[in-house]
């Protein structure tokens, strides 16, 4: 086939792009332009086809290493004050490297008094400071009481840890001497301590007690054969009156309550734990037992 013949359109863009480059020729464009790419060209150096990444390795042996507080030797907690001439906190012979006496008081005599009180209170915990003469800051010491429900100030050392909310802080009341004063041979009035067991399970704050039970800690307190919970389920007084921490619930293969307050209240039920025995006592197919004197009037 021979070929083809151009179309009035391609003659017309060939005579217009003829036209440009004279034109273009005519006001010295090529040459500016090949000036202009030299110039740039000479000016900047060639850079490299892969950007090489330079590799600076840390001097960690400038920085301050972090340690804790045990490693640091520090021997009370940032809110305790320690008076002048006394001698530190009491610590394991492990970590001071010594054997015998302490404080003045051997190892012997600390298991004669371990021995002469068997049952111990779980809200008298026994902490040995070593003959110290301890006193808390004056900033803790007016913050201390800001919460009598549970307690302002956290203390790992000193506080006792609730059965239920597991904080571990210095009660709010403001006539114990335990919390107050940092006298260790008087029992916590802010924690509870069960008569049975006198074991950490019987322990509860002022807010857990009133909001998961329904009971006021001065009855408690008065009260001294008062149980807690566990025992009173172990006894068979109540076999429904059971735990709800989330701790024990689990045990119990029982999905954890949460915050059940506001749900057994709006129900008209006294606390979480007299929602709970209702319960309990409906999925076991048990008689319901009167239970108006444990709903709110």
């Amino acid at each position: 086939m021979g070929r083809l013949g151009t179309s009035d359109y391609e003659d017309l863009r060939n005579a217009r792009i003829l036209e440009n480059k004279a034109r273009m020729a005519s006001l010295g464009l090529h040459k500016t332009v090949s000036e202009l790419r030299s110039i740039t060209s000479s000016g900047k150096p060639a850079k490299p086809t892969t950007d090489i990444r330079k590799y600076c390795k840390k001097d960690y042996t400038i920085m301050p290493l972090r340690r804790s507080g045990r490693l640091k030797q520090t021997t009370s907690t940032p809110h305790v004050r320690v008076r002048p001439n006394r001698i530190s906190l009491r610590r394991s012979d492990r970590l001071r490297g010594k054997e015998g006496k302490v404080g003045g008081v051997s190892e012997e005599s600390d298991e004669e008094s371990e021995e002469s009180s068997p049952h111990r209170p779980a809200n008298k915990p026994l902490v040995k400071v070593g003959g110290l003469e301890l006193q808390l800051s004056p900033e803790y010491s007016a913050r201390r009481c800001d919460s009598k429900g549970r307690g302002s100030v956290y203390d790992p050392v000193f506080g006792i840890c609730c059965h239920f909310c597991r904080q571990k802080k210095l009660c709010g009341e403001e006539d114990c001497k335990r919390c107050g004063d940092l006298d260790m041979d008087e029992a916590c009035i802010g924690k509870t301590d069960c008569s049975a067991c006198h074991s950490s399970n019987g322990v509860f704050c002022r807010a857990c007690l009133k909001v998961r039970y329904g009971e006021e800690m001065d009855e408690v307190r008065e009260d001294k054969k008062w149980m807690c919970p566990h025992c009173v389920e172990e006894k068979g007084i109540n076999p429904y009156w059971i735990c709800n921490s989330s701790l024990c619930l689990r045990k119990r293969k029982i999905a954890p309550t949460g915050i059940a307050i506001f749900r057994a209240r709006e129900m008209g039920y006294k606390s979480v734990a007299h929602l709970l025995m209702d319960e309990l006592q409906r999925r076991r197919g048990c008689p319901v037992l009167k239970i108006s004197k444990y709903r709110l009037e």
